[in-house]
């Protein structure tokens, strides 16, 4: 058998029609506690029909090991009429994506996994993980990974992973991408609130946690988001609602207090609460329902006007209620409010009124919304703007100029294709990685997008499988709507993409533990080592090495200043 097999960066996609890249591979590599290392090996074959290999691991450390094939998905629509030079392709096809578990046998030994496949004539990838746990002996490690085929090995490759002595740690600045339970409950056929359909969530979230998400949105009425005018999506409404006789309101928060409890326990630190007026423009009020007359009912929604006396009266009542239940739960000041999400200034009058009518019952709280004009904050109506980072330059300016907000996130979505960090599935995976690091040098108070789990076509109007569909139905990047898959028991699968963002976020706490030992002005000069600016939010080196090197010079420097 005609058989290849490198050792590839994590960073690197491996397209099955090209040789991949060597480029910011490593045969050493290093990692704190509580950190996930990843790389990959990339092999090609050309085999005669049916041919399937073995992978073994052996590593004295192998019980932290996870190997899993990396798997191709379709991308129908991989990008939008806006690109630059930086895309690996603009052609739909099948692109490295999904990481696939395979059966694992384990002896004394070694850790064996089944069925790899051999392609002929296609180039694929395994991706392994070392996740080193916050309690493992500081230390050099050697990891064997070979590929077998008929009692042959094909290729035998030897990583050694050095665990420096430090923990990881959390995550300081909060990182949410928005969830989406009715998406699962459609996905999986099962009813909202009932027992499976917790358990699903609770497994979606863990997950999410595991890679450094610490922020849950929380659908305390069902999300007015990406739902076509005059349409709805499946209620996953936390709080009961009840209208007495009188006309007045009564409030039942025992599935709030259950999701915060759940959020806690999988270790969520931040809740950020569903949007109380409707996206773009805050004309009218989310989908609510209600027990009224003896049944159950909508009582609220798109015929609903915003500025109407009826539902600011409604809203003082619930917000009332709602915040003293907060403050039971114990996470007033890990709560986070929205008025309306990405309006544009045409619609600064109506969400300016939003604003007014809830701001001084929500006076003392975080509140933030993604939009990306600087006039809503010059015009004070928004605390912490949350910016598409391709518009962040006159509020970055304006903070250096001592004018901005105290607190400046950054988004990334559809709408943000040329230049600027992002996680299409056809973009290079340095561009997804170096988010920590622009985070890090802006000192941005936060990250957000929009699609953890959006399995549904664009303005929701029907679900669909993100097996056969990764761009909500022809109208979104690939890769834009989802980040993880909806995988069998009800558990999500991950993807390359996921693992990015992790090392993302993992770079980001290397930095602010380098900063705690050594200052803030180490850490840029690992960023920059030359002295020169090379980092931007729009410019930065567009190749692996770079992402890379500054990692290791960070480690190197904890090493160092411990």
């Amino acid at each position: 058998m005609n058989f290849k097999a490198v050792n590839v960066s994590p960073m690197e996609k491996v397209f099955p029609t090209a040789a991949p890249s060597e480029e910011g591979a490593r045969e050493k590599l290093s990692g704190l506690r509580g950190e996930i290392v990843s790389f990959q090996l990339a092999y090609y074959a050309e085999s005669q029909g049916f041919a399937r290999a073995e992978a073994e691991v052996v590593s004295p450390i192998r019980a932290n090991v996870k190997l899993r094939k990396v798997a191709l998905v379709p991308c129908e629509y991989p990008c939008g009429p806006i690109v630059d030079e930086d895309y690996l392709t603009t052609a739909p096809g099948l692109y490295p994506d999904r990481l696939e578990v395979l059966e694992k046998v384990s002896d004394e030994e070694k850790d064996v996994y089944k069925d790899v496949p051999l392609i002929h004539g296609q180039w694929r990838s395994l991706w392994i993980d070392v996740e080193i746990p916050e309690d493992m002996e500081a230390g050099e490690y050697p990891v064997t990974i070979r590929l077998i085929h008929k009692g042959e090995v094909l290729t035998e490759k030897n990583v050694s992973l050095e665990v420096i002595g430090a923990v990881l740690p959390a995550m300081k600045v909060p990182h949410t991408e928005w969830f989406h339970s009715d998406c699962l409950a459609n996905y999986y056929g099962e009813e909202v609130f009932s027992e499976e359909y917790w358990r699903i969530v609770e497994n979606f979230v863990k997950t999410a946690v595991k890679h450094r998400y610490n922020m849950l949105l929380t659908p305390i009425f069902t999300p007015p988001l990406d739902t076509a005018v005059g349409g709805e999506r499946r209620t996953v409404q936390l709080v009961d609602v009840t209208v007495q006789a009188d006309g007045s309101y009564a409030f039942g928060f025992e599935k709030l207090d259950r999701w915060v409890e759940m959020g806690k326990r999988c270790g969520i630190r931040f809740f950020e609460l569903s949007h109380l007026f409707t996206q773009w423009g805050a004309t009218a009020a989310p989908k609510i329902m209600a027990e009224k007359d003896g049944t159950c009912q909508q009582i609220f929604g798109w015929d609903t006007d915003a500025s109407g006396e009826e539902y600011r009266t409604f809203l003082h009542a619930f917000l009332t209620a709602l915040k003293l239940e907060l403050a039971k739960l114990g996470i007033e000041k890990e709560t986070y409010f929205h008025v309306s999400d990405e309006p544009s200034m045409e619609q600064i009058n109506s969400y300016r009124d939003a604003k007014k009518a809830v701001e001084k019952d929500l006076e003392g709280y975080g509140m933030f919304d993604a939009l990306s004009d600087y006039g809503f904050y010059e015009q004070g109506l928004v605390q912490q703007p949350v910016c598409g980072l391709n518009h962040i330059a006159p509020f970055l300016k304006a903070r250096a100029e001592g004018k901005g907000p105290e607190k400046l996130w950054g988004y990334y979505c559809v709408g943000q294709p040329e230049k600027v960090t992002n996680r299409f599935i056809v973009q290079p995976g340095y561009r997804t990685r170096v988010l920590g690091a622009q985070m890090y040098k802006y000192e941005l108070a936060g990250f957000l997008q929009w699609g953890y789990n959006f399995y549904n076509s664009a303005f929701s109007l029907h679900p669909i499988d993100p097996y056969r569909c990764t761009d909500a139905d022809g109208a979104f990047p690939s890769g834009d709507p989802f980040i993880v898959y909806p995988g069998k028991d009800g558990a999500p699968e991950e993807s390359q993409r996921l693992m990015l963002m992790d090392e993302a976020m993992s770079d980001l706490c290397a930095m602010n533990l380098l900063e705690g030992l050594c200052g803030r002005e180490a850490v840029l000069a690992c960023l920059e080592p030359d002295g020169e600016e090379i980092l931007t939010i729009e410019e930065y080196p567009r190749n692996r090495e770079y992402l890379t090197a500054v990692r290791e010079r960070v480690n190197r420097k904890i090493v160092e200043n411990m």
